[in-house]
């Protein structure tokens, strides 16, 4: 039996440790924190439960698919429920839309708040549709960096669509095509956010994402985001895999250009037949393989958004608010061009709140909620992130009384703060990138890792930080990609 090491224990790092143990690969993971998940994890404060990381799920059946490959009914290891609210937007005029998991319902409401006329949204998630069904097969399920995807059936289904598929445009030049209201063109620009970039510079190609939430719907598990990377632990320790916590790796280990084993902080050299980086790529080079020679060029790409992020138990409700909240930015593109061109914070930022204890009702005592607050923020380049998040929390609770009326900072009795610094050194990602390179050109797709290495025979990655790209879903998709590719790479060694 084949020996196959994997750093990480992120969704992609557990998703491909499980997908190598059906295959009947002997698989170690290391991770250097004491839990799993990566980016997924909790914690609990003075009664209050937070997911620290990711808030909405999508894709489901993804994780589903892990599961049932093993012969495993998901159902016995953790349950979530299809949201029939997805969000609600708020803007300081005091519009308010709130939009169902019904997209007639979401089609009317827009018609009514937004006066779009009737049918647009109906239009613009139909087309999504059809793009995710062209797009996916080739960008998300399979690799960009094999001859045989693009010699594919749905390569040539793309290469007859192209020119419909948004490539050569931005997503925020679609979306004003597709809406007269700048209102509904800000909501749908937001969903750039979604995998750490700009609706004004990344292709218009990511009008996809709403097809996710609207089409196929948000979901949340019963038990927390974290019951998602507990569920999945506990798989991969039915079929064998074999876990060591608080195990930092400090080397892989590579002989005449092929990884063969792994040197962790304690000085133990384990020998491994293949080696899997969940670790983002970066540090994957610069700090494991340090002898190596790092592909620069995929290395130095801008890096994607990060975050700002305020967990607060609030000793009050808000029955205005609901699980998914959005408080919108007066100048979107501004606030955008901070981000990304002057690497701060806007001082008009727009505001996510995340409240699960609004479907959970454990996850805050009674009469109380636990608020996540998201703030998009840049990367870290070595800001003064102690000001700017002082800055930031002062400009929250303005907007947050602009917005909604209410004195917040009295009911405050319990805060965390999150910030990129925070986030490179819990979940060594470079510079805090919270999807790894950023979307903001049309090549970004070709420009990301491969989920292999070209120059180091066996050694595969996987995760936010490679291909298909950041995010849950995608980082379980790239799982599939890379034991796919390492299981056939073996079985002709």
């Amino acid at each position: 039996m084949k020996k196959v090491a994997v750093i990480g224990s992120g969704p992609g790092g557990l998703a491909v440790a499980i997908r190598l143990a059906i295959l009947k690969f002997d698989v170690e993971v290391f991770e250097s924190n004491a839990h799993p998940g990566g980016k997924i994890n909790e914690f609990h404060s003075e009664g209050f439960r937070f997911d620290g990381g990711p808030s909405l799920f999508t894709l489901p059946a993804l994780v589903d698919e892990l599961f049932e490959l093993a012969g495993k009914n998901p159902k016995d290891y953790f349950n979530y429920q299809k949201l029939d609210e997805v969000c609600r937007y708020f803007w300081e005029d005091q519009t308010r839309l709130t939009v169902s998991a019904d997209n007639h319902d979401f089609d009317n409401r827009v018609s009514e708040v937004l006066n779009e006329k009737p049918g647009k949204i109906l239009n613009y998630l139909k087309e999504s549709a059809f793009k995710y069904e062209i797009l996916s097969g080739l960008f998300i399920h399979k690799s960009l960096h094999k001859l045989s995807t693009w010699l594919s059936k749905d390569a040539f289904r793309g290469y007859l669509n192209i020119f419909s598929m948004g490539i050569f445009d931005t997503f925020n030049s679609f979306n004003k095509q597709s809406f007269s209201n700048p209102k509904t063109v800000q909501l749908f620009n937001r969903y750039a956010t979604y995998n750490g970039s700009s609706p004004y510079n990344t292709p218009a190609t990511m009008s996809i994402i709403p097809h996710l939430e609207y089409n196929i719907g948000a979901f949340l598990p019963e038990k927390g985001m974290y019951q998602i990377a507990d569920a999945l632990h506990k798989l991969a320790l039915e079929l064998g895999v074999k876990f060591h916590f608080n195990s930092k790796v400090e080397r892989i280990v590579v002989a005449n250009k092929l990884a063969t084993a792994l040197k962790t902080i304690n000085g133990e050299l384990k020998k491994f037949d293949a080696v899997v980086s969940n670790m983002d790529v970066t540090p994957t080079y610069l700090k494991l393989m340090p002898d190596q020679k790092p592909p620069m060029k995929t290395l130095n790409q801008e890096k994607s958004g990060s975050g700002l992020i305020f967990y607060w138990g609030i000793n009050r409700e808000f029955k205005e608010l609901g699980l998914h909240n959005i408080l919108f930015s007066k100048d979107y593109e501004k606030e955008f061009n901070h981000q990304f061109g002057l690497k701060d914070i806007f001082d008009d930022p727009t505001i996510y709140i995340n409240i699960t204890s609004k479907i959970i009702p454990s996850d805050a005592p009674e009469g109380s909620e636990n608020w996540f607050v998201l703030i998009n923020a840049p990367s870290n380049t070595g800001q003064e992130w102690e000001a700017i998040t002082q800055k930031t929390k002062k400009a929250i609770l303005e907007k947050i009384k602009r917005t909604l009326h209410i004195d917040l900072e009295p009911h405050i009795v319990t805060e965390r703060i999150l910030d990129p610094v925070k986030i490179e050194t819990n979940t060594a990602s470079s510079q805090g990138a919270l999807y790894g390179n950023s979307s903001n050109n049309k090549y970004a797709a070709f420009l990301r890792h491969p989920n292999f290495s070209k120059e180091i025979q066996n050694l595969f990655f996987v995760g936010g930080s490679v291909h298909p790209g950041g995010g849950i879903p995608l980082a379980i998709s790239s799982a599939k990609i890379t034991s796919a590719i390492l299981a056939r790479s073996l079985k002709y060694q």
